[in-house]
């Protein structure tokens, strides 16, 4: 197992003062076991590294794990497994994620484990170890970040008035799966014109259009980690609101970019670009938080935002996406992903951010 893991397992037991564990959250079993099955439980105790999973995903999990895979079934279902393992290790005081577990499988546990439990929300606990990541983890997801610029470059070639968003988001994914990626880290945003107004559009049927604004949000997995960038481009020449839009956009985010570091909290990132937007009569049309963190998760802790109020530390990733939404007209949104250090940021997204008429 990797001592690094193996401590941290340790050290969750420790502050969350529990004899034992129980994760369910996919992400935090891979982030602990390696498995990226996504389906089944693990229990941690002592000295024992159980992951239980079924048929499904048994030899998958012993390829994946350095755990004892044990295998669930209708003979020897996860509640009984649970028993065992209590009854094996003597524990009272068990730790359960209740910021995922669904309340009626909580009531399960409840309902079919012994009745002396006492049970320990964990509280996040098990998310918090994944804020900062190891080298390791940083090299996976500057390659599915890298993927990402490779597509964006290939699409450049590719978008053309009369193709749909949903073709155009097609065309995308398709450069990121043969550029590798193992899938992608959210539904793909193809938002263009009128639509690109909308933070989250969903592509739709609307044909792309000479003058109008492209604004592509994407990101793909890499070994189970998530890239993210954002890019708008303008399809033919650009107009001069257009242009005012797009440089103060960038000009928030290169101002956030020069000043993100270790020691900082989120809130106090996002308010040197959400300033920059205000002062340009813009305020009211940037609505979201700067940037959140990336991971097995493509949404995680810490967020930059006005209520940011956690201080970012070396090896956090953010990603740093300011916007501008005008209905009826539409928007920019330029978005990098960077890894904070003591002293800036390392970017990780290439892709130029140049004003690119196509």
């Amino acid at each position: 197992m990797n001592i690094s893991i193996e401590t941290k397992i340790k050290s969750l037991l420790r502050d969350a003062e529990a004899e034992a564990l129980i994760i369910t959250d996919p992400f935090n079993m891979r982030y602990l076991s390696g498995f990226s099955g996504g389906e089944g439980a693990l229990f941690l105790a002592g000295e024992e590294r159980i992951l239980i999973t079924d048929s499904r995903y048994t030899e998958a999990a012993g390829k994946e794990s350095s755990f004892t895979v044990v295998e669930e079934n209708r003979k020897h279902p996860r509640m009984q497994i649970f028993r065992e393992c209590l009854e094996k290790t003597g524990a009272g005081r068990v730790g359960y994620e209740d910021q995922s577990l669904r309340c009626s499988e909580f009531d399960r546990m409840r309902e079919s484990l012994p009745e002396n439990l006492e049970w320990i929300p964990l509280k996040g606990l098990v998310d918090r170890c994944r804020r900062i990541k190891s080298e390791e983890e940083i090299e996976l997801i500057a390659k599915a970040e890298a993927i990402g610029d490779a597509a964006f470059l290939e699409i450049l070639k590719i978008l053309q008035p009369g193709m749909t968003e949903l073709e155009a988001a097609a065309e995308l994914e398709y450069q990121m799966r043969k550029a590798g990626a193992g899938g992608f880290s959210f539904d793909t945003i193809m938002a263009s014109g009128k639509n690109s107004s909308m933070p989250h559009a969903v592509p739709s049927e609307k044909k792309l259009e000479e003058g109008d604004f492209i604004t592509m949000d994407f990101g793909c997995t890499w070994k189970g980690y998530c890239s993210d960038m954002t890019r708008t481009v303008v399809l033919g020449e650009a107009d001069e609101k257009q242009r005012e839009i797009y440089r103060v956009v960038l000009d928030a985010q290169e101002a956030a970019l020069s000043v993100i570091r270790a020691g900082l909290t989120g809130a106090e990132v996002d308010k040197v670009a959400r300033d920059l937007i205000k002062e340009a009569g813009y305020g009211d049309c940037f609505g979201h938080g700067l940037g959140h963190s990336v991971g097995l998760y493509i949404h995680e802790e810490p967020r930059l935002s006005p209520s940011g109020l956690d201080v970012l530390e070396c090896g956090m990733l953010e990603t740093v996406e300011p916007g501008i939404y005008v209905p009826g007209f539409g928007g920019v949104r330029i978005e990098d992903l960077v890894v904070v250090t003591e002293t800036g940021c390392r970017n990780l997204t290439s892709s130029p951010k140049c004003l690119i008429e196509l």
